[in-house]
C-alpha cells in the first residue's frame, strides 16, 4: 500500500466516525476483598495452572528450587543471595537465552483476585526472560499481596517504573480445537514462591 492509499483510507475513517461523546461513569461498585489474602491468592493462582510454595529465607527458596525442578538444565536468577545459581546478564544477549530451563525472577507484589505477579523491569535483567523459559518461578514476599486490580492499580501508579508486566500462571491456550495446552508461547510452568522472611 502507497502512501497516497494509507491517507486516503485514513481520512475516510475519519470522516466517518461517531460524534464523540463524554464518559458518564455511574456508581463505581466496590472492590472485592478476602478475608484471607493469602489463601485466595493460592488458590486463584492454582486454578490458572500455577502452584505456590510458602519458604522462609535463602535456604527455603533453595530447597523448594532442588526439590520441584530438575538440575540438569540452565538455571538463571535474578534474586540476590541463590547460591550456584547464575545471574541473568542484563547486557546478554537475549538470543542466547533460548535454552533457559528455570528462570528465577523476584516479583514485586501479587494480586489474589486473578492470581497474577507484577514484575518491575529492574527486576528482570532481560525482558523476554520469563517468556523464554520452560520454567518460570516468581519469588514474592509473602507480605506483599493485595486484595483487587484497584489496589493494584493504585499501588504501580504512583511509581515511577519503564517497563512492567503482570504475569498469571504459564503460558496458555485453547485456540487449537478448543483445548487447553500450557506452555503454547512461553513458559511451561509458573510457581510462586511465597517468601516468609
Amino acid at each position: 500500500m502507497n502512501n497516497k492509499s494509507r491517507e486516503n483510507i485514513l481520512r475516510a475513517v475519519k470522516r466517518n466516525q461517531p460524534p464523540a461523546e463524554d464518559l458518564v461513569l455511574g456508581e463505581q461498585l466496590p472492590a472485592i476483598r478476602y478475608d484471607d489474602v493469602e489463601a485466595e491468592f493460592i488458590r486463584t493462582l492454582h486454578s490458572i495452572g500455577g502452584t505456590c510454595h510458602l519458604v522462609t529465607g535463602v535456604s527455603g527458596i533453595s530447597s523448594a528450587l532442588t526439590g520441584n525442578f530438575e538440575t540438569g538444565g540452565r538455571w538463571v536468577t535474578t534474586v540476590p543471595g541463590l547460591p550456584a545459581i547464575p545471574r541473568a546478564d542484563p547486557l546478554a544477549d537475549p538470543h542466547g537465552l533460548e535454552n533457559i530451563e528455570v528462570a528465577i525472577v523476584e516479583g514485586d507484589f501479587g494480586v489474589a483476585e486473578n492470581g497474577t505477579v507484577w514484575i518491575k523491569e529492574t527486576s528482570l535483567a532481560i525482558r523476554v526472560l520469563p517468556f523464554i523459559c520452560q520454567h518460570l518461578v516468581l519469588v514474592l514476599p509473602r507480605q506483599q499481596l493485595v486484595h483487587n486490580m484497584h489496589e493494584a492499580y493504585d499501588r504501580i501508579g504512583s511509581a515511577e517504573y519503564g517497563f512492567g508486566l503482570f504475569i498469571a500462571g504459564p503460558s496458555k491456550t485453547a485456540d487449537i480445537e478448543q483445548s487447553l495446552v500450557l506452555g503454547a508461547h512461553g513458559a511451561r510452568t509458573m510457581t510462586v514462591l511465597l517468601l516468609d522472611q
